[in-house]
Protein backbone atom coordinates (compact mmCIF):
# COMPACT_ATOMS: atom_id res chain seq x y z
CA UNK A 1 0.00 0.00 0.00
CA UNK A 2 1.54 3.27 -1.02
CA UNK A 3 2.72 5.98 1.27
CA UNK A 4 -0.64 8.53 0.32
CA UNK A 5 -2.85 5.66 1.25
CA UNK A 6 -1.41 4.24 4.66
CA UNK A 7 -1.37 8.75 5.15
CA UNK A 8 -2.34 8.08 8.80
CA UNK A 9 -2.19 4.96 10.76
CA UNK A 10 -2.78 4.14 14.10
CA UNK A 11 -2.16 0.43 14.89
CA UNK A 12 -2.88 -1.50 18.12
CA UNK A 13 -3.73 1.95 19.78
CA UNK A 14 -4.07 1.75 23.48
CA UNK A 15 -4.45 3.85 26.61
CA UNK A 16 -4.61 2.83 29.98
CA UNK A 17 -4.62 4.77 33.36
CA UNK A 18 -3.49 3.50 36.58
CA UNK A 19 -5.79 3.55 39.73
CA UNK A 20 -6.03 2.27 43.03
CA UNK A 21 -7.97 -0.27 41.85
CA UNK A 22 -5.64 -1.32 39.18
CA UNK A 23 -5.21 -0.50 35.30
CA UNK A 24 -8.11 1.07 34.20
CA UNK A 25 -8.09 0.19 29.95
CA UNK A 26 -9.81 2.93 28.11
CA UNK A 27 -8.90 2.36 24.53
CA UNK A 28 -7.21 -0.74 23.39
CA UNK A 29 -6.53 -2.40 19.90
CA UNK A 30 -7.68 0.68 18.18
CA UNK A 31 -6.79 -0.23 14.67
CA UNK A 32 -7.37 2.19 11.75
CA UNK A 33 -5.51 3.66 8.52
CA UNK A 34 -6.38 6.71 6.79
CA UNK A 35 -5.26 7.67 2.72
CA UNK A 36 -4.54 11.33 2.20
CA UNK A 37 -7.57 13.78 2.09
CA UNK A 38 -10.02 11.09 3.77
CA UNK A 39 -12.66 12.74 6.32
CA UNK A 40 -13.25 10.31 8.45
CA UNK A 41 -15.79 10.45 11.74
CA UNK A 42 -15.74 8.97 15.06
CA UNK A 43 -18.86 8.15 16.59
CA UNK A 44 -20.45 6.09 20.05
CA UNK A 45 -21.87 6.91 23.49
CA UNK A 46 -20.08 9.15 25.79
CA UNK A 47 -17.15 7.84 27.68
CA UNK A 48 -16.10 5.17 24.87
CA UNK A 49 -13.48 6.95 24.76
CA UNK A 50 -13.53 9.31 21.06
CA UNK A 51 -11.91 12.13 22.21
CA UNK A 52 -8.89 9.76 24.21
CA UNK A 53 -7.94 8.47 20.48
CA UNK A 54 -8.09 12.27 19.25
CA UNK A 55 -6.05 13.35 22.28
CA UNK A 56 -3.56 10.50 21.84
CA UNK A 57 -3.42 11.58 17.73
CA UNK A 58 -2.68 15.08 18.50
CA UNK A 59 0.05 14.49 21.33
CA UNK A 60 -1.65 15.32 24.19
CA UNK A 61 -2.11 12.32 25.67
CA UNK A 62 0.69 9.30 26.19
CA UNK A 63 -0.11 6.43 24.16
CA UNK A 64 0.48 3.21 26.52
CA UNK A 65 0.44 0.94 23.56
CA UNK A 66 0.69 0.89 19.77
CA UNK A 67 1.87 3.95 17.69
CA UNK A 68 0.76 6.77 15.56
CA UNK A 69 1.91 7.07 12.16
CA UNK A 70 1.32 10.18 10.37
CA UNK A 71 2.70 10.49 7.11
CA UNK A 72 5.62 8.05 7.37
CA UNK A 73 6.66 9.30 11.16
CA UNK A 74 5.47 8.21 14.65
CA UNK A 75 4.78 10.70 16.38
CA UNK A 76 4.37 10.97 20.53
CA UNK A 77 3.78 14.83 21.30
CA UNK A 78 2.40 17.56 19.94
CA UNK A 79 3.09 19.76 16.53
CA UNK A 80 2.34 21.96 13.99
CA UNK A 81 1.33 19.08 11.94
CA UNK A 82 -1.60 18.23 13.17
CA UNK A 83 -4.31 21.47 13.77
CA UNK A 84 -6.81 20.63 16.47
CA UNK A 85 -10.09 22.10 16.71
CA UNK A 86 -12.26 21.63 20.38
CA UNK A 87 -15.65 22.67 21.32
CA UNK A 88 -14.94 25.74 23.01
CA UNK A 89 -12.41 28.25 20.56
CA UNK A 90 -10.67 29.50 23.75
CA UNK A 91 -10.03 32.64 21.80
CA UNK A 92 -7.36 34.81 23.91
CA UNK A 93 -10.40 37.57 24.46
CA UNK A 94 -7.65 40.70 24.16
CA UNK A 95 -6.79 39.66 20.17
CA UNK A 96 -8.85 40.41 17.65
CA UNK A 97 -9.30 37.68 15.07
CA UNK A 98 -6.48 37.91 12.81
CA UNK A 99 -4.12 38.68 15.55
CA UNK A 100 -5.91 35.20 17.25
CA UNK A 101 -4.70 33.29 14.08
CA UNK A 102 -1.64 35.16 13.86
CA UNK A 103 -0.50 33.55 17.06
CA UNK A 104 0.17 30.24 15.04
CA UNK A 105 1.41 31.48 12.20
CA UNK A 106 4.07 33.24 13.93
CA UNK A 107 5.13 30.33 15.80
CA UNK A 108 5.34 27.84 12.98
CA UNK A 109 6.14 29.95 9.98
CA UNK A 110 9.11 31.89 11.18
CA UNK A 111 10.75 32.64 7.64
CA UNK A 112 7.66 34.13 6.40
CA UNK A 113 7.61 38.53 6.65
CA UNK A 114 5.19 39.90 8.91
CA UNK A 115 3.15 41.34 5.40
CA UNK A 116 3.01 37.57 4.44
CA UNK A 117 1.87 36.07 7.72
CA UNK A 118 -0.78 38.46 8.45
CA UNK A 119 -1.96 37.89 4.64
CA UNK A 120 -1.98 34.42 5.41
CA UNK A 121 -3.79 35.13 8.41
CA UNK A 122 -6.50 37.31 6.58
CA UNK A 123 -7.28 34.77 3.94
CA UNK A 124 -7.73 32.12 6.08
CA UNK A 125 -10.48 33.55 8.01
CA UNK A 126 -12.10 35.06 4.62
CA UNK A 127 -11.93 31.32 3.62
CA UNK A 128 -13.85 30.81 6.74
CA UNK A 129 -16.18 33.58 5.81
CA UNK A 130 -14.84 36.03 8.53
CA UNK A 131 -13.37 38.51 6.38
CA UNK A 132 -15.29 41.32 7.88
CA UNK A 133 -14.39 40.80 11.12
CA UNK A 134 -10.52 40.80 11.11
CA UNK A 135 -10.43 43.45 13.97
CA UNK A 136 -13.53 42.16 16.05
CA UNK A 137 -12.63 40.77 19.75
CA UNK A 138 -14.29 37.30 20.79
CA UNK A 139 -16.34 39.24 22.76
CA UNK A 140 -17.81 41.07 19.81
CA UNK A 141 -18.55 37.67 17.51
CA UNK A 142 -21.43 34.98 17.87
CA UNK A 143 -20.41 31.56 19.19
CA UNK A 144 -20.73 30.34 15.81
CA UNK A 145 -18.00 33.49 14.58
CA UNK A 146 -15.70 32.32 17.45
CA UNK A 147 -15.61 28.77 15.49
CA UNK A 148 -14.68 30.43 12.82
CA UNK A 149 -11.81 31.74 14.17
CA UNK A 150 -10.58 28.46 15.88
CA UNK A 151 -11.12 26.38 12.45
CA UNK A 152 -8.95 29.52 10.68
CA UNK A 153 -6.20 29.12 13.12
CA UNK A 154 -6.01 25.31 12.85
CA UNK A 155 -6.46 25.42 9.09
CA UNK A 156 -3.53 28.72 8.49
CA UNK A 157 -0.90 26.31 9.77
CA UNK A 158 -1.48 23.86 6.72
CA UNK A 159 -1.41 21.31 8.76
CA UNK A 160 -1.02 17.84 7.71
CA UNK A 161 -3.77 16.50 9.79
CA UNK A 162 -6.90 18.50 11.01
CA UNK A 163 -8.51 17.10 14.29
CA UNK A 164 -11.62 18.06 15.07
CA UNK A 165 -13.56 17.52 18.81
CA UNK A 166 -17.13 18.00 18.68
CA UNK A 167 -16.55 21.34 17.35
CA UNK A 168 -20.39 22.27 16.62
CA UNK A 169 -21.51 20.74 20.13
CA UNK A 170 -22.34 23.78 21.81
CA UNK A 171 -23.87 25.61 18.39
CA UNK A 172 -27.67 26.05 17.91
CA UNK A 173 -28.30 23.86 15.19
CA UNK A 174 -28.78 26.35 12.23
CA UNK A 175 -25.14 27.80 12.92
CA UNK A 176 -24.04 24.33 13.06
CA UNK A 177 -25.87 23.28 10.10
CA UNK A 178 -23.73 26.66 8.18
CA UNK A 179 -20.57 25.51 9.86
CA UNK A 180 -20.54 21.82 8.49
CA UNK A 181 -21.35 22.93 5.16
CA UNK A 182 -18.39 26.10 5.56
CA UNK A 183 -15.94 23.14 6.66
CA UNK A 184 -16.86 20.57 3.84
CA UNK A 185 -15.86 23.49 1.29
CA UNK A 186 -12.34 24.36 2.84
CA UNK A 187 -11.54 21.19 3.35
CA UNK A 188 -12.77 20.30 -0.62
CA UNK A 189 -10.59 22.95 -1.34
CA UNK A 190 -7.91 22.61 0.81
CA UNK A 191 -7.47 18.38 0.75
CA UNK A 192 -7.04 18.13 4.22
CA UNK A 193 -7.00 14.83 5.90
CA UNK A 194 -9.45 15.27 8.56
CA UNK A 195 -10.24 12.64 12.07
CA UNK A 196 -13.17 13.70 14.00
CA UNK A 197 -14.94 12.55 16.75
CA UNK A 198 -18.81 13.67 17.03
CA UNK A 199 -22.26 11.93 18.95
CA UNK A 200 -24.57 13.91 15.78
CA UNK A 201 -25.29 10.48 13.52
CA UNK A 202 -26.14 13.00 10.66
CA UNK A 203 -23.08 15.48 10.75
CA UNK A 204 -20.60 12.25 10.81
CA UNK A 205 -23.29 11.42 7.54
CA UNK A 206 -22.84 14.76 5.77
CA UNK A 207 -19.28 15.50 6.34
CA UNK A 208 -17.56 11.81 6.42
CA UNK A 209 -16.20 9.73 4.04
CA UNK A 210 -16.05 6.60 6.58
CA UNK A 211 -17.94 6.39 9.54
CA UNK A 212 -15.55 4.37 12.41
CA UNK A 213 -17.85 3.20 15.33
CA UNK A 214 -16.99 2.50 18.46
CA UNK A 215 -17.56 -0.19 20.94
CA UNK A 216 -18.65 1.17 24.85
CA UNK A 217 -15.78 1.72 27.28
CA UNK A 218 -14.18 0.76 29.03
CA UNK A 219 -11.80 -1.07 26.76
CA UNK A 220 -13.68 0.61 23.34
CA UNK A 221 -12.29 -0.64 19.99
CA UNK A 222 -13.22 -0.22 16.32
CA UNK A 223 -16.96 -1.95 16.17
CA UNK A 224 -17.44 -0.66 12.86
CA UNK A 225 -16.27 0.64 9.90
CA UNK A 226 -19.19 2.61 7.69
CA UNK A 227 -17.93 3.36 4.22
CA UNK A 228 -20.00 6.77 3.40
CA UNK A 229 -20.55 6.86 -0.56
CA UNK A 230 -21.78 10.65 -1.14
CA UNK A 231 -19.66 12.65 -4.41
CA UNK A 232 -17.75 15.24 -3.15
CA UNK A 233 -18.25 18.23 -3.31
CA UNK A 234 -21.46 18.03 -1.21
CA UNK A 235 -24.66 19.59 -0.89
CA UNK A 236 -27.30 19.14 1.78
CA UNK A 237 -30.21 18.60 -0.24
CA UNK A 238 -28.39 16.26 -2.17
CA UNK A 239 -27.14 14.28 0.66
CA UNK A 240 -30.46 14.03 2.36
CA UNK A 241 -32.21 12.77 -1.16
CA UNK A 242 -29.05 9.87 -1.60
CA UNK A 243 -31.15 7.00 -2.05
CA UNK A 244 -28.58 5.26 0.52
CA UNK A 245 -28.94 8.21 3.46
CA UNK A 246 -31.43 6.48 5.80
CA UNK A 247 -30.45 3.34 5.46
CA UNK A 248 -26.69 4.19 6.35
CA UNK A 249 -28.88 6.56 9.75
CA UNK A 250 -30.62 3.24 9.96
CA UNK A 251 -27.13 1.39 10.24
CA UNK A 252 -25.00 3.92 12.67
CA UNK A 253 -28.61 3.99 15.24
CA UNK A 254 -28.81 0.09 15.29
CA UNK A 255 -25.38 -0.30 16.04
CA UNK A 256 -25.45 2.53 18.95
CA UNK A 257 -29.19 0.92 20.16
CA UNK A 258 -26.92 -2.37 20.40
CA UNK A 259 -24.51 -1.39 22.58
CA UNK A 260 -26.61 0.75 24.78
CA UNK A 261 -28.18 -2.60 25.56
CA UNK A 262 -24.84 -4.25 25.98
CA UNK A 263 -24.25 -1.59 28.30
CA UNK A 264 -27.03 -1.81 30.55
CA UNK A 265 -27.11 -5.54 30.30
CA UNK A 266 -23.44 -5.86 31.58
Amino acid sequence: MSAEKRYLELFNLGKTYPTRKGPAVIVEEFNLIMPKGEFVALIGHSGCGKSTVLSMVAGLTSVTNGGVVLDGREVREAGPDRGVVFQAPSLLPWMNARDNVLLGIEQVFTQLSRAQKVTLAESTLSQVGLGHALDKRPSELSQGMQQRVGIARALALSPKLLLLDEPFGMLDSLTRMDLQETLVATLTRTKTTALMVTHDVDEALFLADRIVMMTNGPAAKVGRILQVPFARPRAREEVLEHPDYYDLRSQIIEFLDEQERLKHAA
